[in-house]
């Protein structure tokens, strides 16, 4: 078994659950992201052959992007924690308000991620007003990588 199919499986069992319920994490993105911001993997994997392309940000573990991110994505680290937080604004702090911007973790299914909701809610607070969630029903690995969208490793 490939490690990024491995990792999610392993996150979801012994991290995910505890993040999702820590006070600071939303870990239910499907309460957390509006539905109008969402967009799906064939819809971005589109727009990024055609344009105009988006600052895309991974919003999970170091270990998943360092194995397999979308294509010219950025690592803005675990917003489910306070330092990824930190990092998000860091990413977005010299951004116009209007730039689309596409998050995504990918790290357990879409309704236990612990750290879509606050990358999101982040964002919005600070103004930005073009936002997409890249909706990953059950992982990065299953519902970017095996179907067969662009990625870098490393």
């Amino acid at each position: 078994m490939r490690l990024f199919r491995m990792i999610p499986i392993l996150f979801l069992a012994f991290g995910c659950a505890l993040l999702a319920s820590s006070p600071s994490a939303a870990g239910d993105a499907e309460k957390a992201v509006p539905v109008s911001v969402r967009i799906e993997p064939k819809d971005l994997a589109a727009m990024l052959q055609k344009g105009p392309v988006p600052l895309v940000l991974q919003v999970g573990s170091k270990v998943l992007f360092d194995e397999a991110h979308i294509v010219g994505a950025q690592y803005a680290g675990p917003t489910g924690q306070p330092e990824g937080l930190q990092n998000l604004k860091a990413h977005v702090e010299k951004e116009p308000h209007d730039r689309l911007i596409v998050i995504y973790c990918g790290c357990c299914p879409w309704e236990r991620c612990p750290n879509i909701g606050p990358a999101y809610k982040e964002l919005h607070d600070m103004g930005f007003a073009n936002i997409k969630v890249l909706h990953l029903m059950n992982n990065f690995g299953a519902d970017w990588v095996d179907k067969g969208y662009p990625v870098q490793r490393g």
